[in-house]
């Protein structure tokens, strides 16, 4: 979920559907389909542009106006967890061992952070605001098991 306002918005697994809600009363305000989406993972919104991100685990981020609910597939990609800021959305896939940076509304790919060959499994990674990134994962240098959230400096020129 995220929210924008005094709107929350709400994801459901193995459903199309953005669930709106009133941040003070907490009643159902509107439904908003997205034709085509079909297994949400994560929801981020932006400020700026007043759009919705939402990963769609196996096929694509989808972009949805939240003043119009127009939805477009935004990009072909898989992806698990997002996190936004300041025009640039961060993508993370459990799978991969590349964190993808892309700027919105247009979609460009401004960097890819590649990880640790120790990182196996990626939970959810944020980029700081001096251009770093937090990840959270499991495998370490000392073990492929061990859970850990790490630090990792990346200098972006943009």
């Amino acid at each position: 979920m995220t929210h924008l306002g005094d709107i929350v918005y709400v994801i459901w697994v193995h459903s199309s559907t953005i669930s709106l809600y009133n941040t003070d009363t907490f009643s159902a305000l509107d439904v908003i389909n997205v034709d085509g989406m079909d297994n949400p993972c994560d929801i981020v919104v932006c400020r700026d542009d007043r759009q919705l991100y939402i990963a769609d685990k196996i096929h694509a981020i989808w972009q949805v106006s939240v003043d119009d609910h127009t939805s477009v597939k935004w990009l072909s990609t898989t992806s698990d967890a997002l996190s936004l800021t300041s025009r640039r959305l961060l993508v993370t896939s459990q799978w991969s061992f590349t964190l993808h940076l892309y700027g919105t509304p247009d979609g460009q790919l401004l960097h890819a952070v590649e990880l640790p060959m120790y990182v196996n499994f990626l939970y959810h990674s944020v980029e700081t605001t001096h251009g770093s990134f937090l990840v959270s994962h499991r495998g370490t240098s000392e073990s492929e098991s061990l859970e850990a959230v790490s630090f990792v400096k990346c200098f972006l020129v943009m």
